[in-house]
């Protein structure tokens, strides 16, 4: 019979609360460097091929039931941005003319203003 005592016996990976961390638990063995593709992907080339074809093949079927195209989505965007385009330049003419008037007003108030003030200094 083996005893808590025998040295034949592994001892737990961890006593505490939590697993052990196989990253920084030396019991673990050294860690696996990850290649930069990998890093980069954010897994193995397969995997996550798998996961983007599954995806494309999940979002393509959703578009095709709306009877969506990706130039159809194209070209929808273009006019979106467009006629976001156009609105900002329509702002910014209503803004220059809302300038010009103001200063129409302003600009001759202020000179007066000034040489009133300047013929009190002197």
């Amino acid at each position: 019979m083996i005893g808590d005592h025998d040295s034949r016996r592994r001892a737990p990976l961890d006593s505490g609360a939590y697993p052990a961390d196989p990253r920084t638990d030396p019991r673990y063995g050294a860690p696996r460097r990850r290649s930069g593709l990998n890093r980069f992907l954010g897994g193995s080339p397969a995997a996550v091929f798998v996961k983007l074809l599954f995806l494309s093949v999940l979002v393509g079927a959703v578009m095709a039931m709306f009877g969506l195209t990706p130039g159809l989505l194209f070209w929808q965007l273009y006019d979106f941005t467009r006629s976001l385009i156009d609105l900002g330049l329509d702002t910014f003419h209503d803004f220059g003319r809302w300038i010009l008037a103001g200063a129409v007003v302003v600009v001759p108030i202020w000179l007066i203003a000034r040489l009133l003030t300047v013929s009190r200094e002197r």
